[in-house]
């Protein structure tokens, strides 16, 4: 059956992750590698310029601290997690029609690509970006060399990186299939890349998932468009928002606009049977239980 987990935090240590897992029975878990609302890396002055800016900078980051990485695989040894994804930085935007926060975006998902690989995780989940607005054919190609740049100074790296479908809030690229189509359509190794498939976002962009005539077309539009087969993991989010609201909120499983169905029908899709599937639901405990360990009990009363 599918991996269900959850994204958690590293709070304290990398390793604090695995074991929250292991407590509440997870076979998938997603983190942050840093902190998602800062940059990974600073730029500093050197004789160098950087591409498109030709301003002179040194992109420099913080390494990860060697114990820290060392007790995350020995807690690895020791859990029954299946799989280890990460989540790129909010901050990263290589669509941006501005060459600087482009150049730092790049050099950010790159030392984003480092650490995964140094943890020895699955897959990087990224969102696509922003142009300057959400039909943006330039912003699309932008994305698209910047992952051939990442995979080029990365080339052993074997870190898949997950372009994450989105919601479609102002300018982002990737609520629509087509989008991820032409991005995967125009990188040199398409191979290296796969999808994200968030159920809230999907849902928000105007893709409905249910009742099961409506989540067959859905996902035979995907086929047909992307390839069912380029789905590497799922997030698993109720929506806050009705459908086609293009407004990205989370709500806990059940409790919003999707309700059970879409829940009840991918996880039960034989297609995606060894899939990691990841709930970003909101935190917090429920009479004294923790939400995340409910959200799981309720996904797996759903499993056939």
């Amino acid at each position: 059956m599918p991996w269900l987990g959850a994204h958690l935090s590293v709070a304290g240590g990398f390793y604090k992750a695995v074991h929250t897992a292991d407590a509440l029975g997870m076979e998938a878990v997603q983190i942050f590698t840093h902190s998602p609302t800062q940059w990974v890396v600073t730029a500093e002055a050197s004789r160098g310029r950087s591409p498109r800016s030709g301003k002179a900078s040194k992109w420099r980051s913080k390494p990860l601290d060697p114990q820290a990485v060392a007790a995350f695989h020995e807690a690895r040894k020791h859990s029954k997690v299946r799989c280890f994804l990460a989540h790129d930085s909010y901050l990263i935007n290589v669509a941006s029609a501005d060459p600087h926060l482009r150049r730092r975006s790049i050099e950010a998902l790159i030392v984003e690509m480092e650490r995964a690989e140094a943890l020895g995780l699955f897959a990087l989940v990224m969102h696509p970006g922003a142009g300057q607005s959400d039909e943006d054919r330039d912003a699309i190609l932008r994305i698209a060399e910047a992952l051939d740049e990442v995979h080029q100074r990365c080339p052993k790296n074997p870190v898949r990186i997950l372009l994450e479908t989105t919601a479609g809030q102002g300018s982002t690229l990737g609520h629509r299939f087509e989008h991820l189509a032409e991005i995967l359509s125009r990188v040199r190794q398409p191979e290296r890349l796969g999808v994200c498939f968030d159920t809230c976002h999907v849902f928000a962009a105007g893709y409905p998932l249910a009742p099961e005539k409506a989540y067959r077309e859905t996902l035979r539009q995907f086929d047909a468009i992307v390839g069912v087969k380029r789905i590497a993991a799922f997030h698993l989010n109720d929506s806050a928002k009705p459908l086609g609201s293009r407004v990205d909120r989370h709500a806990h499983i059940g409790r919003g606009c999707l309700g059970l169905e879409p829940f009840r029908l991918l996880l039960n899709d034989p297609r995606f049977r060894k899939h990691p599937m990841l709930m970003e639901t909101p935190k917090g405990t429920e009479n004294g239980v923790d939400l995340d360990e409910i959200n799981l009990h309720t996904l797996r009363t759903l499993l056939a």
